[in-house]
């Protein structure tokens, strides 16, 4: 499909007005309507119509058929807003100190007035064999005996340890919650069993910080890989409304369905020996020692 996609203007220089460009498109992508895109940016008509339409000669082609008065987007446009998306979700957290590279790898961080955190930062897979448990490990030795395929045999004993998510559409649902695993020592039985079926829920913090944060679960798709980040931040324990700290180390891995579909399993460990930026000890000894994995 890519292929009969038209290209990008080569002649084109960088655009100043590049940020609000995205804002445009992607809002008018969101809402499909002209009038609630203009709400909801603080602009007008003829400027949200202006910057959609230099976005336009920029790529090559229309982003946005009109039937009916109603938008829709158009084959470019489909293709062009993940990308769109992640550029505006990057720009965004870089300059208000939210997001920015360690090392080459991402990290994040959101502090909020109404007491909620989140921090995330990447760590090189090589660390994972450092883990003061075998359990990521063992999940990790599982997955590449398994060569990635969720049933195979190699993968039972570590299964009780994961989560596994199936896509569906832009959500990631639960397909299975391991009973050993951090999701269910942590939510509680009843919580984690109604979780099948359900949505993983999109983050607290903003619609933008929201796609930074998925950044880790769409490169583990796009590259069939596996990745491990640390996370210390807050959650409701079972049924309770308290948010508590938590702090953990994730590992994703990409695996496959016995129909060959995408399968996204995640093994959590939640422990103290986390390496975040900005995260001191004090900080993680928040969490309550009995809650430590």
């Amino acid at each position: 499909m890519d292929g009969n996609l038209p290209l990008p203007n080569a002649n084109v220089r960088s655009n100043p007005l590049l940020f609000e460009m995205l804002r445009s498109f992607t809002c008018l992508a969101a809402t499909l309507n002209l009038s609630h895109a203009v709400r909801e940016l603080h602009s007008t008509r003829q400027t949200v119509r202006r910057h959609v339409n230099q976005l336009e000669e920029i790529k090559g082609g229309p982003l946005f058929a009109v039937a009916d008065r109603q938008y829709v987007l158009t084959e470019l446009g489909s293709a062009v807003l993940p990308e769109a998306l992640d550029l505006l979700a990057r720009a965004e957290g870089w300059l208000t100190g939210q997001s920015r590279l360690i090392n080459g790898m991402q990290y994040l961080r959101r502090e909020d007035p109404d007491g909620w955190f989140f921090f995330q930062q990447q760590q090189p897979i090589g660390k994972l064999f450092e883990s003061t448990s075998p359990m990521l490990p063992d999940v990790m030795k599982a997955w590449a005996l398994a060569g990635g395929h969720l049933e195979h045999d190699a993968l039972k004993q570590v299964r009780p340890n994961c989560t596994v998510f199936r896509r569906a559409g832009e959500e990631w649902l639960f397909t299975e919650v391991g009973e050993k695993s951090s999701f269910v020592t942590w939510f509680g039985w009843t919580v984690s069993r109604s979780s099948i079926g359900r949505p993983l829920g999109e983050m607290p913090g903003g619609g933008n910080f929201g796609v930074l944060s998925n950044v880790a679960y769409a490169e583990v798709e796009t590259n069939q890989s596996v990745r491990l980040d640390h996370i210390f931040t807050v959650l409701p324990m079972g049924t309770k409304a308290e948010m508590l700290p938590i702090s953990f180390e994730r590992l994703l891995l990409g695996a496959r369905f016995p129909d060959d579909s995408f399968a996204m399993i995640s093994a959590v460990r939640r422990t103290y020996d986390v390496d975040i930026q900005d995260v001191s000890d004090d900080m993680l000894r928040q969490m309550s020692e009995d809650m430590v994995m």
